[in-house]
């Protein structure tokens, strides 16, 4: 059996599409994924993903669980995949643990609190630089303010400082967190930003147009190239 590369490379030879590159990002259903409509009380932080196999512990440590606590914010975590001292550890914190969660109820539970963070794997920040993980996506299109630990948004998805926030390292979202405590008309501008960019650039229906383009590049170099 091919590898998956090679079968890969094959179709592109077959097709001619040697050195073409298309970059198809995640995206969000904006159906689904929106703000609430009434808003409710929102307090706290919530976080919403998997432990994994450990290969972001330190960095939820240091960018989301420290942070949190010294920021007197208290925070939620959903997801599966913990193990003991992966519980221990949350617990150390005062982080509540909730368990797994639908990503169809993701939107309800945004919706509940101030803030989320975004905290990519190693395996995105080293060796998918600018890809962001849907999460980022979904996040803003619900309404809620995000802080995200460092990535490169070598694409120009979206604008840091102003559809979300981007800590460099500890301290500075412990800043950033204290001033999403604060700050109501911070939250608000974030809020209006993401909202603003998602339903702009990044929602299904824009992806499903990019895609309709790529195929009517494709066709329309074929027609070219046939009457050649």
């Amino acid at each position: 059996m091919l590898a998956f590369g090679e079968a890969l490379a094959q179709v592109y030879r077959r097709w001619g599409w040697e050195g073409r590159v298309w970059v198809w990002h995640e995206a969000a259903d904006t159906r689904r994924f929106h703000p609430p409509a009434r808003e409710g009380h929102r307090e706290g932080l919530v976080w919403i993903g998997n432990w994994g196999d450990g290969e972001r512990s330190e960095e939820l440590e240091r960018f989301l669980l420290r942070p949190a606590r010294a920021a007197g914010l208290p925070l939620d975590i959903h997801g599966v995949r913990y193990p003991g001292p992966a519980l221990a550890m949350l617990a150390r914190h005062g982080a509540r643990y909730r368990g797994w969660l639908p990503n169809a109820r993701a939107p309800e539970t945004f919706a509940r609190y101030l803030a989320t963070v975004h905290v990519p794997r190693r395996f995105y920040v080293d060796l998918l630089p600018g890809i962001p993980t849907i999460r980022v996506f979904e996040a803003l299109a619900c309404g809620i303010p995000l802080v995200s630990a460092p990535w490169r948004d070598s694409e120009g998805l979206f604008r840091p400082g102003q559809d979300y926030l981007l800590a460099r390292d500890e301290a500075e979202m412990l800043r950033h967190l204290k001033a999403l405590r604060q700050d109501a008309g911070l939250r608000a501008s974030l809020v209006a930003s993401g909202l603003e960019r998602i339903r702009a650039r990044h929602s299904c229906a824009h992806r499903v147009q990019e895609l309709l383009g790529i195929l009517a590049s494709l066709r329309q170099r074929d027609v070219t190239e046939n009457a050649a």
